[in-house]
């Protein structure tokens, strides 16, 4: 229910010799069954295994179950904010932290182990001597990742890089155009000069200077001498026309990848369209499997916390009381056979004389007894009529069930008044039988755990108990504070009063836990003796009396199980209640003599 020690391991601390994860251990509520609910369990992460033992003193008698991490999926609860449930194939494991920080560690840690185990992650590479695989595949990717066909790119993106190139290309093509022009026109003139040149020589001799740059004439000057055309140089080529060949040949290729883009960005939206219905396909598919799947797992693990009642439970409300009904019924048929099988085991209870029970007591809570007392009086023993809309739900000889219904914040805090007549019992017996805790369990079916957290004096004493669980409602615990008291005669008319009032208080050794939902209470019974006279001079006799109950509760059971399925339980269990206990105290008192 929660993790109530630390972890014996750190996520950080790593074993030197062998690189793996150190263990990891704590306590965490398991879901066990529908019967027993959420466990606490001491789970231990080790290995690359999960394992849980029933306590942390037991683990040497062995663990009671185990994961393999490897395949397994963890998946933190949408609505439980400390719940987590770890999967592997069809076994599933549902955890509980103590609360959501403890939650994250545990998930952390376990994906942690996973990870170390091995499976895909670069210390498991780097542990069996792959790293080098490990970069090549990284460079590998760089690589591609820097080319300009990257995966994911549409093809719209590479056809506007393609254009790009294109104007590119073209603006280059211009730029050696008027390259290749202005090369021709060098040519022309070096052609022209030389011609001149060869003109003046036939006139005038021309001496060479060795520097080489300068012919001098005769008359003094100077001009610039052009070195000769090489062969492999201009010398035969048509320079204009090479250009007007390698334009055209330039156009008309550039002419085809035009012609190429128009037909892929054609093709782009025929293929486009064929990938869309292929997602769609695949997209219908995948939501089937997961309805698919989703269904299988609500009926493998049928009976899980997601089927008990909460806010999100998977369980309609028919199902809920289906489901309520039939437990209830195993739990009758249980209890018929242990009536018919066992001996009732005599319990000595000594009944302490009623003088002990009519005065007001001197503990903590003793304020708030007188006032419970009081107000049960003034209010519980008033006539069904009036403003009060009780409304009569079962009537079964002398006893008759009221109810009135009552919603707060949508939990169902219905009160309910029941009346019931027994002779050959006092009152005094009745209420004795009510409180005394050492026969509570003979009478009391429906409890699981009982014990006295604390007694305040000799008629008050704080009760903690946990009642069976009926599945798929949540367990319920209670704790209250249990007083009996001797109401005082106001009038020598006013019969024998005695009265027992149960109020839920709060006390530090019975704190509330995530295993049950803590109901509140407000419950008395108030029985008064009838005596009619006997026949002459005869004694009293158990024929001659008889003890009047009134019997109400006022409970909130918290938690969310349907208002429907809360009702239908009351009505049905408060007067087999009823007829249990009275029954018992009748066996009980059975020739023994009377008590007033």
């Amino acid at each position: 229910m929660s993790e109530k020690s630390s972890s014996s391991g750190s996520d950080e601390d790593v074993d030197p010799e062998s690189g793996q994860q150190a263990e990891h251990g704590g306590v965490l509520s398991k879901w066990t069954n529908y019967i027993h609910g959420w466990q606490d369990r001491w789970v231990v992460l080790k290995n690359n295994t999960l394992s849980y033992y029933k306590s942390e003193d037991e683990r040497e008698y062995g663990c009671r179950g185990s994961l393999c991490l490897s395949k397994a999926v963890i998946t933190p609860h949408e609505f439980d904010e400390c719940r987590f449930d770890i999967s592997v194939n069809d076994s599933v494991w549902y955890l509980r932290a103590e609360d959501p920080e403890h939650r994250l560690q545990w998930i952390e840690s376990i994906e942690l182990h996973k990870a170390e185990s091995g499976y895909g992650s670069e210390t498991s590479l780097r542990r069996h001597g792959s790293m080098l695989s490990l970069t090549s595949a990284a460079s590998a990717l760089s690589a591609t990742s820097a080319s300009s066909f990257k995966k994911g790119h549409r093809l719209r993106e590479k056809l506007s890089e393609m254009e790009t190139f294109r104007d590119i290309l073209c603006r280059q093509v211009d730029t050696l155009q008027k390259y290749f022009d202005s090369c021709a026109d060098v040519v022309s003139k070096d052609e022209f000069h030389r011609d001149r040149v060869e003109d003046d020589d036939d006139e005038f001799p021309t001496t060479t200077r060795p520097d080489g740059e300068y012919n001098h004439n005769n008359n003094g000057s100077k001009e610039k001498l052009f070195a000769p055309a090489s062969p492999k140089g201009m010398n035969g080529i048509d320079f204009k026309g090479e250009a007007i060949t390698f334009k055209a040949t330039t156009a008309g290729i550039l002419s085809t990848l035009s012609h190429c883009i128009e037909l892929m960005v054609k093709r782009e939206d025929s293929w486009q369209k064929r990938v869309d219905k292929e997602l769609e396909k695949r997209r219908r598919v995948e939501d089937a499997y997961k309805c698919a799947m989703h269904e299988l797992k609500k009926k493998s693990h049928y009976g899980g916390p997601d089927y008990e009642e909460g806010p999100n439970s998977l369980i309609n409300e028919d199902e809920f009381f289906d489901a309520v009904e039939a437990a209830l019924d195993r739990q009758d048929k249980i209890e018929e056979q242990c009536q018919s099988e066992k001996v009732r085991i005599s319990r000595p209870s000594s009944v302490t004389p009623g003088d002990a029970y009519s005065t007001i007591g001197t503990h903590r809570y003793a304020n708030k007894v007188e006032e419970m007392v009081q107000n049960h009086m003034t209010y519980s023993l008033q006539d069904m009529g009036g403003d009060a809309n009780w409304q009569l739900v079962i009537e079964e000889g002398e006893m008759k069930v009221y109810r009135r219904e009552v919603e707060e914040n949508g939990i169902v805090l219905d009160p309910l008044k029941a009346t019931h007549s027994v002779k050959g019992v006092t009152g005094h017996e009745v209420c004795h039988y009510f409180w005394e805790t050492d026969v509570r369990m003979d009478w009391e079916t429906t409890i699981e755990n009982f014990n006295v957290v604390e007694t305040l004096s000799d008629n008050a004493v704080i009760v903690y108990q946990t009642h069976k669980r009926v599945w798929p409602a949540s367990q319920r615990d209670v704790l209250y504070l249990s007083a009996m008291r001797k109401i005082m005669a106001t009038n020598e008319n006013d019969p024998d009063t005695w009265l027992v009032c149960n109020f839920s208080v709060d006390h530090n050794n019975a704190l509330p836990t995530n295993r049950c939902v803590r109901a509140k209470i407000n419950v008395a019974m108030i029985c008064q003796t009838l005596v009619s006279p006997p026949e002459g001079d005869k004694e009293i006799s158990r024929d001659n009396i008889l003890c009047k109950i009134t019997y109400v509760a006022n409970v909130n059971p918290g938690g969310w199980a349907p208002a429907s399925v809360l009702r239908a339980v009351a009505k049905r269990e408060y007067p087999k209640f009823l007829k249990r206990f009275t029954s018992y105290v009748q066996e009980k008192t059975a020739g023994k003599p009377i008590l007033f």
